[in-house]
């Protein structure tokens, strides 16, 4: 079994999108999460040259044309951005360790950043409702005074995304 990974540092923003920026490079990191572990490289083949077909059944030499380029191009440079960890004998990849750096940027994938926009979202919600409220004059909301409401609310976002962006 021959796993190689190069890399140990994190990916650059910049780097996540070179390697988003090719179809069948952004494609492998999707199989990968739909499939949740090992998979094949013939099965990535097929699947890719599927998608990129016209045509059922998937002409043969679409699909060899693929699995050339994903063992000459792709494959090795998602190993060695250690996106994915290839074992060149058994014709295996597995996520690596800067898998789920790339995989936050795909649709569908980033829940992380979602939750704090859905807080951010809510908050920001809450705070206009109480401000709109207390104009309306309802009994206890009119008693809160509408610029510490609203001091409060971009305090509280903005704590969000400090703290977000520390850990």
């Amino acid at each position: 079994m021959s796993v190689q990974t190069n890399r140990s540092e994190s990916l650059e923003e910049s780097e996540v999108f070179h390697i988003l920026g090719n179809d069948r490079r952004r494609a492998i990191v999707q199989l990968l999460a739909a499939e949740s572990g090992q998979v094949d490289v013939s099965d990535i083949a097929s699947e890719i040259a599927a998608d990129e077909s016209d045509t059922t059944p998937v002409p043969n030499n679409l699909y060899k044309s693929v699995y050339v380029s994903l063992q000459q191009t792709h494959l090795p440079q998602l190993q060695e951005d250690a996106v994915i960890e290839y074992d060149s004998d058994a014709k295996t990849i597995q996520p690596g360790p800067n898998y789920d750096d790339v995989l936050q940027y795909i649709d569908g994938h980033g829940s992380g950043r979602s939750v704090v926009l859905q807080l951010h979202l809510a908050l920001c919600v809450l705070g206009l409702a109480v401000i709109a409220l207390a104009g309306l004059g309802i009994p206890v909301l009119s008693s809160i005074d509408p610029v510490l409401s609203s001091v409060l609310v971009f305090l509280a976002v903005a704590a969000s995304s400090l703290y977000r962006l520390l850990s």
